[in-house]
């Protein structure tokens, strides 16, 4: 059961591009969504775990563990809402290059050689699969390649910052991290959408509201199946299970999304993958 409810969490992250582009669809936007999915969280975790707010307002890591939860889902959103799925998970997944210097820098954690290797492993994968179909040098496929890139950032600080605020209740962590899924996205809606960035918040229709309603019920179930696993499974384990999120998502946008993978994406992908699975020793 816990590995279900890992492979569970890891499904639902995996596929939430193909709901995400039907709410682009009826124009609900990726960051409007983002906001209403991690709504049920606030509240459920803030009604029946009170006691939690005042440990969030007190303590300033998990204020910053909830700017790197709202900044982590909105780009990730943002990004396998408009761009292609493949090349946005796996620049997401360069997690563990952004950990490395990370943990050196917040945690005081020496770079060890084969944390080394690790960079050099991921550097050389996002290469590949940043690299043009007609050759030439790597670049940025437009705004979703970026936001990726972002989402992986933000969810490397989101990891250390879990860690710095390992001392705190799980439920101060995770109405921390509800109210970052809220909160950052409704700000940056408001501040993207007066600009003209982003659309507006939409006219009321029953359609998106009921699908973002289904999916901020698959994302706090996929939240408790995770915290259940991962309490259940060590810690490097439970990192291994959750790379299946890359296979769900790059499977199913290839299957019915209109994707291809290309071959030296596959070899980029693998050389992440196998960066990614190289950091899951340190935690064993």
């Amino acid at each position: 059961m816990p590995y279900l409810g890992l492979l569970f969490n890891a499904f639902v992250w995996g596929l939430s591009w193909w709901p995400l582009r039907q709410l682009q669809a009826m124009g609900l936007h990726a960051v409007w969504a983002t906001m209403l999915f991690f709504l049920m969280g606030v509240l459920v975790v803030g009604v029946t775990r009170r006691e939690a707010w005042s440990g969030v307002w007190r303590t300033p890591t998990l204020w910053v563990l909830a700017l790197a939860t709202g900044a982590t889902n909105a780009a990730f959103n943002w990004g396998v809402a408009t761009g292609e799925v493949v090349r946005v998970v796996l620049l997401f997944y360069l997690m563990p290059l952004w950990a490395v210097g990370l943990a050196w820098w917040l945690l005081g954690e020496r770079i060890t050689p084969m944390a080394a290797v690790r960079v050099l492993l991921a550097l050389g994968g996002a290469l590949l699969v940043l690299r043009p179909e007609d050759g030439g040098w790597p670049r940025f496929n437009g705004q979703a390649d970026w936001l990726g890139l972002v989402g992986g950032l933000g969810f490397a600080v989101t990891n250390v910052m879990m860690r710095r605020a390992a001392q705190r209740t799980s439920a101060e962590r995770a109405l921390a991290m509800f109210i970052g899924g809220v909160g950052l996205p409704a700000l940056a809606g408001l501040a993207l959408s007066a600009q003209g960035l982003i659309p507006g918040w939409p006219a009321f229709d029953w359609a998106w509201l009921l699908l973002a309603g289904a999916m901020g019920v698959a994302f706090f179930a996929a939240n408790l199946a995770m915290q259940y696993g991962a309490s259940q499974i060590p810690v490097h384990l439970t990192s291994v299970v959750m790379l299946t999120e890359i296979v769900f998502a790059s499977g199913s946008a290839v299957w019915f999304g209109g994707e291809t993978l290309r071959p030296v994406v596959l070899v980029g992908g693998a050389l992440i993958l196998l960066a990614a699975l190289m950091a899951t020793r340190d935690e064993a």
